[in-house]
C-alpha cells in the first residue's frame, strides 16, 4: 500500500501547487483510490508533475460535501471516465456555508450527467474486499470546536449548525482516511470496528480553538487507546495544534504536504 498527497495547504516542493484543499492517491494491491479531490484541478496538475497517471484510478472517495474536498471532482470526471464515485447523498444535496469571516458558500459544484458513476452511501458498508465506508458516525466524544463556524441551509432558507451527517470515513485494509474529521477524530476511530495501523487526513483542529489542555488530553487518550497507530495529518490541522500534539505523541504523529509519499 502506498499513498501520495496530490493537494494540500502545504508543500515542501516549489514545483507543486498548493490550495486550501485535500486530495490523496491511495494505491493498494487491488485498487487505485482517489481520497477527495481538493478544491480545483490542482491535484491533476500536481499528479502530472509527479508522473502519476490518474486514468488508472478506479474509485474516488468523497469524504463530505465541502468544496475544499469535492471541488475538484468535476475536473476529475473529465480526466477519468471510468472511476466510481463513493459519496453520501447528503453531501450532494446539501447547501453548506462557513461564517469564518464573512458568510460564504463552501458547497461543492458537482459534475452533471454522470449519475451512473455515483455510488451513494448512507450507511456503513463494504465496497469490496478490504474496502469499507463508515457513515453516520456517532458523536460520543468531543467534536472539533472549529465546527461552530459551519452551517447548512435548510428548506426554509435558515442557516443551522452542520451535524455532518454528510461526512464519511474510508477504511482500506489497515488505513483509516478521515477527510476533515469534522465528526471528531476519536468518534471516527470509535466507529471503526477494524484494526487501524494508520490514520490519514485532516483533523479539523484549527489554531486558537481548542485549549492546550484539551489538545494535550486528546493526545494522551490517543496514545493510551491506540498505542500502535500512526497518525498523519495536515490541511485543517493548525501548525500550533500540531506542535502541541507532537510534543505528547512523538513518533506516533507525522505531518504531510503536497508530494509526500508514505508506505504505512
Amino acid at each position: 500500500m502506498k499513498w501520495t498527497v496530490l493537494s494540500d495547504n502545504r508543500t515542501n516542493d516549489n514545483q507543486l501547487a498548493t490550495e486550501h484543499g485535500l486530495s490523496i492517491l491511495l494505491e493498494t494491491e487491488h485498487h487505485w483510490i482517489l481520497l477527495d479531490t481538493g478544491a480545483s484541478d490542482v491535484f491533476i496538475r500536481n499528479a502530472e508533475r509527479l508522473n502519476i497517471n490518474l486514468s488508472t484510478v478506479d474509485y474516488v472517495f468523497i469524504s463530505h460535501g465541502h468544496s475544499d474536498h469535492a471541488g475538484g471532482l468535476r475536473h476529475f470526471v473529465e480526466h477519468n471516465r471510468q472511476a466510481k464515485v463513493i459519496v453520501s447523498p447528503d453531501a450532494m444535496s446539501g447547501k453548506f456555508f462557513s461564517k469564518r469571516g464573512n458568510l460564504h458558500s463552501i458547497t461543492a459544484k458537482w459534475p452533471e450527467g454522470n449519475e451512473e458513476r455515483f455510488q451513494m452511501v448512507d450507511k456503513t458498508c463494504k465496497i469490496s474486499d478490504g474496502l469499507h465506508v463508515i457513515a453516520h458516525i456517532p458523536q460520543e466524544h468531543p467534536m472539533p470546536k472549529g465546527n461552530q463556524h459551519l452551517f447548512v441551509q435548510n428548506a426554509k432558507g435558515d442557516y443551522v449548525n452542520d451535524d455532518f451527517r454528510h461526512e464519511l470515513a474510508l477504511y482500506v485494509d489497515v488505513l483509516l482516511f478521515t477527510g476533515c474529521a469534522h465528526s471528531g477524530l476519536e468518534n471516527i476511530l470509535a466507529a471503526c470496528p477494524w484494526p487501524v495501523h494508520s490514520v490519514v487526513g485532516g483533523f479539523h483542529l484549527l489554531d486558537a480553538h481548542e485549549t492546550e489542555e484539551e489538545l494535550t488530553g486528546l493526545a494522551q487518550r490517543l496514545k493510551t487507546q491506540y498505542p500502535k497507530t500512526r497518525f498523519y495529518t495536515s490541511h485543517c490541522t493548525g501548525d500550533h495544534v500540531f506542535a502541541i500534539l507532537k510534543k505528547m505523541m512523538g513518533n506516533q504523529l507525522h505531518s504531510f504536504s503536497c508530494g509526500s509519499h508514505s508506505l504505512p
